[in-house]
């Protein structure tokens, strides 16, 4: 990800410009806050705004007019107990503004989690950088033979190198009609397309930009899904720099939430008696727990 010379000078401005403020702040946050964090090779993460930190849960889940409890481990463990327990309002106290820097076929899978405030950048108004995400030739993968959303074997050699030919090829070709398609001549008559009617030849792959607004509550669900494992590595890298930020903007919450959620485990009913018989020494299979195949699979997949 390259900053212009201009972009680094507005955030360098920006974390300079310091004001004396009465509202909870996080100290983790306050050192993230308007700095860039590239993702993938031309797009961004920064936080704009944030409200709220771990105390700010606590108060709501007590409904208190002041600190949390003079011991912090009574703070963590109400934290803890909130996220084991799945309450949620408490978490809807804290919230974040995200500039976000990402490919378009990003954007349309992230966009599903509909409980955000969005404003994205428009192509009506303004006109679109030269800037296309190409993979790394890693990432270039064949259609998974078991997952129909998923990768399989990574592709080799020429093949690969052919991908990568036409994804350069094809984004280039692409914006240079844009450009011609927006372009008036005036020695030729020519009067140029609307720029809300030029974009609809860009491809996918074009990066946009977006504020985006959620609380804490929401934007676990969102890391809970985009954080896996499983995710499409384009929007998992996004939301594994998000974990790193929350990390240190809500330290005891992002804690709970590895914890119970990224590391933890949901039991169907089904599950939880297949666990009960293997404890009681019963070699249960797949054709004797009641599962399907695909549950089945996905229970092996945890607890052999």
């Amino acid at each position: 990800m390259a900053l212009t010379p201009e972009q680094i000078a507005e955030i360098e401005a920006q974390r300079a410009n310091s004001a004396q403020t009465l509202r909870a702040v996080s100290p983790g946050m306050e050192g993230r806050l308007y700095t860039a964090h590239p993702v993938l090779d031309h797009g961004l993460i920064r936080v704009i705004d944030y409200m709220g930190d771990d105390e700010a849960i606590c108060q709501a889940a007590r409904v208190s007019y002041g600190k949390g409890t003079k011991a912090v481990s009574d703070d963590r463990g109400l934290i803890r107990y909130l996220m084991r327990h799945w309450h949620s309002t408490p978490f809807e106290m804290c919230e974040v503004k995200f500039h976000v820097k990402l490919p378009v076929f990003v954007a349309r899978q992230w966009i599903r989690h509909r409980t955000a405030n969005v404003n994205e950048y428009s192509a009506r108004y303004s006109i679109l950088d030269r800037e296309f995400y190409i993979p790394s030739a890693d990432q270039l993968a064949a259609q998974s033979k078991q997952n129909n959303q998923g990768r399989g074997e990574v592709l080799q050699g020429e093949e690969a190198a052919r991908v990568l030919d036409l994804l350069r090829e094809d984004a280039m070709r692409s914006y240079d009609h844009y450009e011609d398609m927006l372009t008036p001549d005036t020695d030729t008559g020519k009067l140029g397309l609307a720029r809300e009617l030029a974009r609809m030849n860009l491809p996918a792959n074009i990066y946009t930009q977006w504020y985006w607004k959620i609380d804490l509550h929401n934007l676990f669900h969102f890391l809970r899904l985009r954080a896996d494992p499983h995710a499409q590595y384009e929007i998992r890298v996004y939301a594994e720099t998000m974990c790193d930020i929350v990390k240190d903007w809500v330290p005891s919450a992002y804690e709970a939430f590895e914890d119970y959620r990224l590391g933890g485990v949901n039991l169907s009913g089904k599950a939880v008696e297949v666990l009960k018989r293997r404890l009681a020494g019963e070699d249960v299979t797949q054709e004797t727990s009641g599962m399907s195949k695909g549950e089945w699979r996905e229970f092996a997949g945890v607890w052999g």
